[in-house]
């Protein structure tokens, strides 16, 4: 007859005394409790590990921390991995080092991970601005958080601050990055799901601010001020340039001498100069192809078309031209992007392809336009546009414009 194990009262773990040399009292199912010389009670479980069928013992943890019953219901739960051939002791160490890795794993660790990869995908100046705006508004409240442990609520409350001082569009901003710093988190195995992916429910959204741009047939007044406009003649040039090829202000002011194809009469912008992060070709117009000879003697021996004054091996400011345009008396009526919808407006108007307007404003992938095109047709079209462009803002000098005729079949 197999011998039974009798089961420890609480009054036998209680009342064992410690003796010379250690000794152990078995519960039955493995459990036992280790009496040592210097009166420590310590819980063991005693297992044959599932592979290597070896006897091992398992701490459970020490009495009267651990009860009678808490180490009964750890052995019997250690029992029942064991009939999933899954070695306790394995497991153990598999969770702290979870446990431990999501501690070290803190937002502040997170967000720099992030933050490096981010860095080849965006501007330098949109990596400093969301650098910058996460470590003043986000790190200090919640940096040092496990990422594991960062809620909804807790995020909340750290940008409250923000939205009493009326910050609606930087609170939009930071919720937005805050949810991908969370979907690469789950992307890479740090969480199971994103908590942060509905916060900006919690806030006004930021008011629709349009920039400030002239109505069509305020261009003259523009294209005239230009040309009278006591500036400097790079600056001028540079207003012009941006005017005509419609780019971004940044775009058109770090504009480069290696970028231009004389021979095919383009402007080729590479992918990491561009908002949308993808090559950018501008068909040049007769005036701008002007435009660029008339540069030569200022900056042909330079690096960009429009060198720095104080600094000759950097580009202007991308805000030369919002600046020139407050001291013409556009002051809050008119911006350098601004531009960009003037040009909009009046190609709309006169009946270009809309597909083709916005793959100028380089807002739409030209591949996705050009599929209804072959690759030739599609740039003729893209250089009538702008050459119908140019000659429209040319014809407004004259406070005159005549409605020219859009190719547009």
């Amino acid at each position: 007859m197999a011998n039974t194990t009798k089961p420890l009262t609480n009054t036998e773990v209680k009342q064992s005394k410690p003796k010379e040399k250690e000794y152990n009292l078995a519960d039955g199912n493995g459990l036992y409790l280790r009496v040592k010389p210097n009166g420590t009670k310590l819980w063991l479980f005693n297992y044959c590990r599932p592979y290597t069928k070896k006897r091992t013992n398992l701490s459970l943890g020490i009495y009267p921390n651990l009860t009678l019953a808490e180490a009964r219901a750890k052995a019997q739960e250690y029992k029942g991995l064991l009939a999933k051939d899954i070695d306790p002791k394995e497991k153990r160490l598999e969770e702290e080092n979870a446990n431990r890795l999501a501690h070290i794993n803190t937002f502040e660790h997170v967000v720099e991970q992030w933050l490096l990869l981010k860095q080849d995908n965006i501007s330098p100046s949109y990596y400093k601005k969301i650098t910058s705006r996460l470590r003043l508004h986000v790190l200090p409240n919640i940096g040092k958080n496990p990422i594991h442990k960062i809620t909804a609520v807790g995020t909340i409350e750290s940008l409250r601050p923000l939205a009493k001082q009326g910050k609606m569009e930087t609170i939009d901003n930071i919720c937005g990055w805050l949810s991908e710093i969370m979907v690469y988190s789950v992307n890479t195995g740090l969480i199971p799901a994103n908590p942060l992916s509905g916060i900006k429910k919690a806030f006004n959204p930021p008011k629709t601010t349009h920039l400030p741009t002239l109505r069509p047939e305020e261009l003259p007044e523009l294209t005239e001020a230009i040309e009278t406009a006591n500036i400097r003649l790079i600056t001028k040039y540079l207003m012009q340039w941006q005017l005509h090829t419609m780019v971004r202000p940044k775009e058109a002011s770090e504009a480069r001498w290696d970028e231009i194809d004389f021979e095919k009469k383009l402007w080729v912008i590479p992918a990491e100069k561009m908002k949308m992060k993808r090559d950018h070709t501008v068909p040049l117009s007769s005036a701008m192809m002007r435009l660029l000879e008339d540069l030569r003697p200022l900056s042909g021996h330079r690096e960009w078309l429009f060198p720095s004054d104080r600094s000759p091996r950097k580009p202007m400011s991308s805000q030369s031209v919002n600046m020139a345009l407050k001291r013409m008396g556009f002051k809050g009526r008119l911006v350098s992007h601004g531009f960009r919808s003037l040009a909009s407006t009046i190609l709309n108007e006169h009946g270009f392809d809309p597909e083709l307007t916005e793959t100028a404003l380089a807002h739409v992938d030209s591949n996705s336009v050009r599929a209804a095109y072959n690759r030739a047709e599609y740039l003729e079209k893209r250089r009538t546009l702008m050459q119908w462009w140019s000659e429209y803002i040319l014809e407004s000098l004259a406070n005159d414009i005549k409605p020219l005729k859009a190719e547009i079949t």
